[in-house]
């Protein structure tokens, strides 16, 4: 299978490093992470270390094939300028697989994408950049993957690879459902870390952050119930705890682009939860809250 992933960053280099065993993967990243690739290959520490020889280009136009699937590895904010980019190599079987955290993203692809040929993989594996050419497996997690328009054949095809690879992987039965619960998931931790700078682990141990995280999923869920996602508080406060144990050790990806100086993906996540809860009339006033304080770190 030939794989171009479009965000090779700290996730989108993880997983296509793994791929890399069965498939033929190619990486569009930053320059600086490129040529390093180009020189030593791929390095990967922590969870998993191996050095991958992967092919990794700047720009899309270097891809010299036609891709079974386009994987979109990059922030949110920059999901739309990522589509006008990878349109170039899409051909008419290709597939495209949005990795990426916030609530926004499929609504920002199907405008470019036919909606029958676009994928979500949902996984809470933790990855840091570490610098040019190595980044660091920080936590094994669970990973999901859906399509849109339900595919089961090409869902299972992918499922098979990724597992196969070594990420291990379900076909999540209903994958915007999945969606919301990530973003409320993230909603409940990232936020906190940029505020108290701290490690995701760190919530749990402050009575007080512990509460506030508890009121935040709580809202959030209000907010996801609104917009018509049956989701139960109990059980989005139980998975937000399971991943802040399994990444305890980590900082959120938001506190990483606040200490690299970055914009964040808040507008994408609490934003987002802030501007569907008010229109259907939901409390979401602490989700506004944490957008305006993480805004202003930045």
């Amino acid at each position: 299978m030939n794989i171009v992933i479009f965000g090779a960053g700290a996730i989108g280099s993880l997983f296509g490093g793994i791929l890399a065993k069965n498939a033929n993967v190619v990486l569009i990243g930053r320059k600086n992470h490129v040529e390093q690739i180009k020189k030593k290959g791929l390095r990967i520490k922590g969870k998993t270390n191996a050095v991958v020889d992967i092919s990794a280009f700047e720009c899309v136009e270097d891809v010299l094939f036609s891709p079974d699937l386009v994987i979109i590895s990059v922030k949110s904010y920059d999901t739309e300028n990522a589509v006008n980019e990878i349109k170039k190599i899409l051909g008419k079987n290709t597939y495209v697989m949005s990795l990426q955290n916030g609530l926004d993203n499929i609504e920002k692809i199907k405008k470019v994408v036919d909606k029958k040929r676009l994928f979500v993989c949902i996984t809470t594996h933790g990855s840091v950049f570490s610098k040019p050419g190595v980044i660091i497996h920080t936590g094994i997690g669970k990973t999901k993957i859906g399509s849109i328009e339900k595919n089961i054949f090409v869902e299972h095809k992918f499922v098979d690879l990724f597992n196969k690879s070594g990420i291990k992987t379900n076909v999540s039965n209903d994958i915007m459902y999945d969606i919301w619960a990530k973003g409320v998931v993230n909603s409940s931790i990232n936020p906190l870390t940029c505020f108290f700078k701290c490690k995701n682990g760190y919530i749990l141990k402050n009575p007080i952050l512990e509460k506030l995280m508890e009121q935040v999923c709580y809202e959030s869920v209000s907010g996801a119930k609104a917009c018509g996602f049956n989701l139960v508080y109990e059980d989005a406060l139980d998975l937000t705890k399971e991943v802040i144990y399994d990444t305890s050790d980590n900082f959120s990806s938001m506190l990483q682009s606040i200490q690299n100086g970055c914009k964040t993906e808040i507008d994408s996540i609490n934003g987002y939860i802030a501007k569907t809860g008010k229109k259907f009339g939901v409390d979401v006033s602490l989700n506004e809250i944490l957008v305006y304080i993480v805004s202003n770190l930045c």
